[in-house]
């Protein structure tokens, strides 16, 4: 899924409230890391992940999270990434974008 400037503009506003659910810590992206993040976008849909340990490799390590578990980036603010990746199945799906935001 590839959203549009507008969508992303969108979910950063509900995720301004949000408190980190996950952290990379100095153990790095692990494959424990991998499965937990799987699991938090699964049940929350739009996350933030906060960068405890490997600061200075954030924006590579981002890209190489965001294509490992097929999350979309929707900004990231220091420290701090918001991921979003909407559940595969329409009864568990939290948010709904506004059709009339393109």
């Amino acid at each position: 899924m590839t959203l549009s400037k507008k969508q992303k503009i969108y979910l950063r506003g509900l995720a301004h409230d949000l408190s980190p659910m996950i952290q990379v810590g100095k153990n790095g992206v692990t494959e424990t890391f991998t499965a937990s993040l799987e699991k938090t976008l699964d049940d929350h849909e739009l996350i933030k992940m906060k960068f405890q340990a490997f600061k200075e490799d954030k924006d590579d390590l981002t890209e190489i999270i965001v294509d490992e578990v097929g999350a979309e980036l929707i900004g990231r603010v220091g420290n701090i990434a918001i991921l979003y990746r909407q559940n595969k199945n329409p009864e568990k799906q939290k948010i709904k974008i506004p059709s009339d935001i393109k």
